[in-house]
């Protein structure tokens, strides 16, 4: 992929004099003025996905010059690179091929000049007859019992992504409880392990390089409680599976190479849901609804690839993203779903959105000069509505947001769903078209002269001046196949954001050197002693934890 500074193309410096234009129409205005506004800014897939993007701050010349920045800085190069299993993850220099995983079709894919399919198709082939065996109760524990319980060790996107599924997909869920260790708090584990059998518990190591800190500490807390239970070590081996890259760590870790499920150097962890860090997720849907998950995937991937940029969801979102970002000055994007199930998504496309997009330096290595990834955020439902929804309606910030609603739901109760969307709906709109003070005034007309009185003292407070921005996604059901579609579609979005941007968007080397000062200050806590190599309130920060601090006897 050829490096271009957005901040030089055509389409900026026209986007720039565009939003001088623009910057003072209200949407009340836009659509006043063009009774097809839905129609002309929205796009579906297939009749599972609606995109209604008609009330954002745009015409169809924002549009055009948007879609003019992409050709500029030449995003269909880069989806082709994407494709074509190249190292666009130049920093690692490694390719992200995550297509390759739900590749249902089983189109040729190579990275490196090599055939991938074959060890893809034989790794979910392992992975099916690892479920049906678990799920059957057939693997078994060093007792005899079935397994009861799962627990996944991982932390980022080796917990993220599975954790969220299924959370999502909790109507699809068999008889296994699913449980995910993520947090170094010793808090979270001991917890955990409390309602546990060792007998009937089966554990999933997960991690990619199976050296990250946080999960290898609580893998061996779990295999050291574990072992409390047992007479023979050996007897450990049913209860352990890893989901990694690093074959050795794994052997050194005592799992057979037989309960290995192998990932690739060119699955990013954000992005690798898709692959063996999936099995907890196979476990506990059965491996039919997982390959459902990977074909809704494709089904957006396809999209992705071949639709024409004027009718393709995710780059259409990139674009807006990028429009807001940089030309009207926002800095945050909530992500707001109305379905409790999907409560995890917004953590999961914190990380997916700014792990991937939050640098500050080019594929050049220079300084940006413009804003890369927005702030993520978000909450479920009405639960947001009585939280933050205020800020969003009167505050000072300009936040775009994704409204996230689901057309058929899985429960029987319908007043409770209509109410559901009709609040949804009611959002959108409040925050598009707002209520001005003459609205307010003519509602009062025929109310009492005392309560004028009053309501006028009160006029200046219930203005809501409207003009804020969002995207409604409308899924016809929250199934397995259309949740993969959701979540392919942020992911592209942000890979398109990226190219657009000038980014490396398959790196996170800004999560590194809080780690590595870990390390070295993780010593210190356990002994009175001064390094001269930290700072002072570094060194006080010790120094209280060391006096407060109740000594364990594993010191």
């Amino acid at each position: 992929m050829k490096a271009i500074n957005p901040t030089q193309t055509a389409a900026w410096q026209a986007l720039q004099q565009h939003y001088q234009a623009i910057k003072r129409v209200h949407l009340r205005e836009l659509f006043a003025a063009d009774g097809q506004r839905f129609n002309r800014f929205s796009c579906r897939l297939s009749d599972q996905l609606l995109l209604d993007y008609s009330k954002n701050l745009i015409t169809e010349e924002t549009l055009a010059t948007l879609l003019q920045l992409a050709e500029e800085t030449q995003l269909t190069v880069a989806i082709q690179a994407l494709l074509k299993g190249e190292k666009i993850n130049r920093t690692e220099d490694r390719a992200a091929l995550h297509l390759a995983l739900r590749n249902r079709d089983n189109l040729p894919m190579l990275v490196g000049g090599q055939a991938v399919m074959p060890q893809v198709n034989a790794v979910l082939a392992k992975m099916e007859r690892f479920c049906n065996q678990v799920i059957e109760g057939d693997w078994r524990g060093y007792s005899g019992l079935a397994i009861t319980d799962v627990v996944t060790i991982g932390i980022g996107g080796s917990h993220l992504g599975a954790w969220m599924v299924l959370q999502a997909l909790a109507p699809y869920r068999n008889h296994l409880k699913c449980h995910f260790i993520a947090n170094v708090d010793g808090g979270e584990v001991s917890e955990i392990l409390k309602s546990l059998n060792p007998a009937t518990t089966l554990v999933l190591i997960s991690s990619k390089s199976f050296t990250t800190s946080e999960t290898m500490t609580n893998a061996l807390t779990v295999r050291r409680w574990f072992l409390t239970s047992l007479r023979d070590p050996a007897q450990l081996r049913p209860h352990f599976v890893a989901l990694s890259a690093n074959a050795a760590a794994v052997a050194a870790f005592g799992i057979d190479r037989e309960q290995l499920f192998e990932i690739w150097d060119w699955v990013g962890g954000r992005f690798s849901l898709w692959s063996a860090i999936g099995l907890p997720i196979a476990l506990s849907i059965g491996f039919k609804a997982f390959e459902q998950l990977l074909s809704g995937a494709q089904s957006m991937d396809r999209h992705f690839v071949t639709a024409p940029f004027r009718e393709n969801l995710p780059v259409i979102l990139a674009l807006l993203s990028i429009w807001y970002g940089n030309f009207w000055g926002a800095e945050t994007e909530a992500v707001l779903p109305y379905d409790y199930r999907l409560q995890g998504l917004s953590a999961y496309l914190q990380q997916a959105n700014m792990e991937s997009n939050g640098k500050s330096v080019d594929r050049q290595g220079l300084p940006v000069n413009y804003q890369t990834a927005p702030i993520i955020w978000g909450e479920t439902g009405t639960n947001g509505q009585h939280a933050f929804y205020q800020l969003l309606h009167q505050g000072t910030h300009l936040i775009p947001c994704d409204f996230i609603a689901i057309a058929e739901p899985h429960h029987p109760l319908v007043n409770h769903h209509e109410q559901l969307l009709a609040n949804c709906f009611a959002q959108t709109q409040a925050l598009a078209f707002g209520k001005t003070a003459e609205e307010i005034t003519i509602a009062l007309a025929a109310a009492p002269e005392e309560i004028q009185i009053t309501e006028r003292d009160r006029l200046p407070f219930k203005v809501f001046r409207g003009n804020n921005p969002s995207n409604t996604l409308l899924l016809r059901q929250l199934t397995p196949n259309n949740l993969g579609l959701l979540i392919s579609l942020y992911e592209h979005k942000i890979f398109a954001q990226g190219a657009i941007l000038n980014l490396f968007s398959f790196d996170q080397w800004g999560v590194e050197l809080g780690k590595q000062l870990a390390q070295c200050l993780q010593p210190l806590l356990r002994k009175q002693a001064v390094s001269a190599s930290i700072d002072s309130s570094t060194q006080g920060l010790i120094n209280y934890f060391q006096t407060w601090n109740v000594q364990h006897g594993s010191r």
